[in-house]
């Protein structure tokens, strides 16, 4: 977490909300789409500083003010409550079985499964950030040609291994693996590149 030097630090968490425990207090705002680790798409999740609130712009649009929106308890219109009620289903299950702490360690026996998997793989799989600024949601590498990297995803999605074609903006491939995704479809994966490479290696 980068030290914002008590200027306001804004933080969209979309990718890694609920992913692991963290410190709130540290944040000015955490904005976070909950499609990704909380629920289905439609809910957005946003925790602001109270002393924030008083600083919003009377000239915004209400529907876009977040004092408004916290004036009338995130009822400003009508929320899109199945999503919600979703959610809620999702945080009960984490709480019940041990809350963030226990999330966290699966997700980071999943991403270091995968990581150790690239990283051994002699060369045939790099990925692509730098050890350091690995993300334990979205594990990105490449194969040693585009062809590859094409067939690779075609290959996978055949199997049931479905959206591993990169983002559009960087390409290659990424193995999205958020709070849902369970051990077991990770380890599928990893025996999959192995005979992958074997056949194209």
């Amino acid at each position: 977490m980068p030290e914002s030097g008590g200027v306001p630090l804004f933080c969209d968490m979309s990718s890694d909300i609920a992913s692991r425990p963290l410190d709130v207090s540290r944040h000015a705002l955490i904005y976070a789409g909950a499609q990704k680790n909380l629920g289905p798409a439609g809910v957005t999740v946003v925790i602001l500083r109270r002393d924030l609130l008083a600083r919003c712009s009377e000239r915004i649009p209400k529907i876009f003010s977040y004092h408004r929106v916290a004036d009338k308890n995130s009822l400003l219109n009508t929320p899109p409550v199945f999503a919600i009620y979703v959610l809620g289903l999702v945080v009960r299950h984490w709480l019940e079985r041990g809350g963030l702490p226990e999330v966290a360690k699966m997700n980071e026996e999943k991403a270091s499964r995968l990581y150790r998997a690239i990283d051994e793989s002699g060369g045939f799989y790099r990925g692509v950030a730098e050890p350091g600024s690995r993300s334990r949601m979205n594990v990105t590498f490449r194969l040693p040609d585009e062809t590859l990297e094409g067939r690779f995803a075609k290959e996978t999605s055949e199997a049931g291994l479905i959206g591993l074609q990169g983002h559009r903006s960087t390409g290659g491939i990424r193995a999205s693996i958020y709070n849902a995704v369970p051990l077991e479809s990770v380890r599928v994966l990893i025996d999959f590149m192995g005979e992958f490479q074997k056949r194209h290696g």
